[in-house]
């Protein structure tokens, strides 16, 4: 809906000239009057049918009225009308603000790939199992763990929400429990469970213990009210996600706004998903590089999703 406002104001403004004092100055309308032509031209005009906005407050401001419109489902969009009432802006852009948002986004990704260097580097990669992009990197970074095996410390972690149903927190339960009790055969169960999502098929091939694995999930389940949480809908993220807590601190720590979400050191970091981007990245992070970072992978990013095709886009595309 912003979009669509947004698109009309550009045509309303290009259709007056751009131009906020061309004519004479006009009778200036009351609050009242421009609260109620304003919510009748945006009715009229903005809406799709079967939906209605309503102006909330109004108010003076830097010489035009500014209406907080409510356009359905929660959602206010502060827009302006000009004292006469004959122009209508949907939404006005904030040079200031917009400058200082630009500002602490370049100073934030300077930071972002600043890693401290250690001995044996720490690698988190939060993700969803079930989003695209989240297997995305798990596909790249697997070729990466093969070569570096216990040169680096590795955790795969989960965001603390998520968006691909209740089959994700089973999911989630499963690959944290295998990694607590045999962190040793978490990679063969993720070779196996990236290629179609068999899990079932995936805990054979891998000799998970059945038994370990259900007495972990269930304890877990409880200890972090997975299940129950996800039957409560007053609990889920903004009223859409039902949470996974189990990294709750971490997630809040790194500042995790979606899947992938990579941590190196203790430090958030953007990376390409291809298996050399992601081996020159964690190798930055040792203070002397062993001889295996030397060794080349494919620069080629794997496919989102399930499966192991090549050819996939490697852009910070996210699930959240």
């Amino acid at each position: 809906m912003k979009k669509l406002i947004i698109l009309c104001f550009a045509l309303l403004f290009i259709a007056t000239g751009c131009n906020l004092s061309k004519n004479a100055p006009s009778k200036n309308l009351t609050l009242d009057q421009a609260k109620t032509k304003a919510e009748k031209f945006i009715n009229e005009n903005l809406m799709r049918p079967g939906t209605k906005a309503s102006v909330k407050k109004i108010t003076e401001d830097n010489g035009l009225y500014k209406l907080s419109v409510d356009i359905g489902r929660g959602r206010n969009i502060d827009s302006y009308i000009t004292k006469d009432g004959k122009k209508f802006f949907p939404q006005v852009m904030d040079i200031e603000k917009m400058e200082k948002r630009k500002t602490a986004k370049n100073n934030s990704h300077q930071q972002k790939n600043k890693i401290v260097k250690t001995d044996k580097p720490n690698v988190e990669l939060f993700v969803m199992s079930y989003c695209p992009f989240g297997t995305q990197m798990e596909k790249g970074i697997l070729p990466v763990l093969g070569i570096l095996r216990n040169k680096i410390k590795f955790s795969l972690k989960f965001c603390d929400y998520s968006m691909h149903g209740k089959k994700e927190l089973d999911e989630e339960l499963r690959q944290y429990c295998i990694q607590k009790n045999e962190p040793s055969k978490l990679i063969s169960y993720l070779k196996c469970f990236l290629k179609a999502g068999d899990y079932k098929g995936c805990l054979k091939s891998a000799r998970i213990n059945s038994n370990k694995l259900k007495k972990c999930i269930s304890e877990t389940d409880k200890r972090f009210k997975i299940t129950k949480d996800f039957n409560n809908k007053s609990t889920w993220s903004n009223g859409r996600f039902p949470t996974f807590n189990i990294y709750k601190k971490d997630n809040d720590k790194y500042g995790i706004q979606g899947s992938p979400s990579l941590v190196i050191n203790g430090s958030q970091v953007s990376s390409g998903r291809d298996s050399s981007s992601l081996l020159k990245l964690i190798c930055s992070a040792f203070k002397k590089q062993p001889k295996e970072c030397s060794k080349k992978l494919s620069s080629v990013s794997p496919s989102p999703g399930f499966g192991f095709k090549k050819g996939g886009s490697n852009t910070n595309a996210k699930c959240n």
